[in-house]
């Protein structure tokens, strides 16, 4: 089952403005409302994955969420897991509203903090875990193997690496959202991690029906 015709177009006004605005196009983006990747909730796959999965998450230590946007799968994974969590985006708009979120939620995101940092200019002691979903298919796909890069600096060893890939769809040099498969993951990647959960979610939003698929990489 895909997801419908509609859903592969609610993309296109975001793509315009990103590229009128260039550089400050993802905070523009914030600022006009112009948002398709902010469902309003949290994902479900990551959920089933951290309830459901049994693997064995650290329940101690630290949690990075690049490309964070408004925050809700970040409180989740602090909330849950118990690690403190820290979600960057590049947006000083879009952190406004995670932060918005978490004064919302309350105790619950107590430890979470959000900033804005560019996530390949990163320094920050290895983290435990780190959750990319939409941010490796957000960057130009010639970025990859630096993101690759970054997150062999950020996961420290025995940490785990998930990866909530969507959209999967056919070829398109169009984006952001680009082109991805999950093996262009892989092929990034290379040696030094091991793949230690790769399924298609059972449970996940309407509108990822078809194109979604989590895995998950534990740095060795």
């Amino acid at each position: 089952m895909s997801t419908p015709p509609e859903n592969h177009d609610r993309f296109a006004k975001f793509r315009a403005d990103l590229a009128a605005q260039k550089e400050n196009g993802w905070d523009e983006a914030w600022k006009a409302k112009v948002t398709p990747w902010d469902v309003g909730t949290m994902q479900l796959a990551l959920k089933e994955l951290v309830e459901e999965s049994g693997l064995s998450f650290s329940r101690s230590g630290r949690a990075l969420v690049p490309g964070c946007g408004r925050g809700f799968d970040a409180i989740y994974i602090s909330k849950t897991l118990g690690l403190e969590t820290v979600g960057y985006d590049i947006s000083p708009t879009g952190i406004a509203a995670a932060n918005d979120l978490k004064t919302s939620v309350g105790a619950d995101a107590a430890n979470v903090k959000f900033e804005v940092a560019d996530f390949f200019a990163l320094d920050d002691e290895p983290f435990d875990l780190v959750y990319d979903y939409t941010f490796f298919v957000a960057i130009h796909p010639s970025q990859r193997p630096q993101w690759a890069a970054q997150m062999a600096k950020l996961v420290k060893p025995g940490g785990f690496l998930i990866t909530l890939i969507y959209p999967i769809r056919p070829y398109t040099e169009v984006g952001p959202p680009f082109f991805v498969r999950p093996e262009h993951y892989v092929e990034v990647l290379g040696s030094g991690w091991e793949k230690v959960w790769d399924k298609v979610p059972e449970k996940t939003l309407e509108t990822h029906v078809g194109e979604d698929r989590m895995v998950v990489w534990k740095k060795l």
